[in-house]
């Protein structure tokens, strides 16, 4: 059953940079469009916080980034509810 409190598993910038390029990964950036153009990684698939996250692959572990850490935060547990392996990447983009 899911709770609240499940543990969303993370890692730093510094172990993204060790598997962004893994094409069996899946990168999210869930940043606003305007942030995501204004400094986005290209192997990050743009997916605003609030959108529809259930089209998403179920085969692939989902790595979730965003400016600070916090909104990816909260599409993990959004994604996690509806059954996706996910890893928020902490600090985001600023500490990338």
């Amino acid at each position: 059953m899911f709770s609240f409190f499940t543990k969303i598993p993370s890692i730093s910038t510094a172990e993204l940079k060790q598997i962004i390029n893994d094409r069996d990964k899946m990168f999210i950036d869930v940043r606003t469009k305007g942030e995501y153009k204004a400094n986005g990684l290209r192997q990050f698939k743009n997916i605003p916080l609030g959108s529809d996250f259930s089209r998403l692959p179920k085969d692939k572990d989902i790595y979730v980034i965003c400016q600070s850490g916090m909104r990816s935060k909260a599409a993990c547990k959004q994604m996690k509810k509806l059954g996706y392996r996910v890893t928020n990447v902490r600090g985001g983009m600023r500490a990338y």
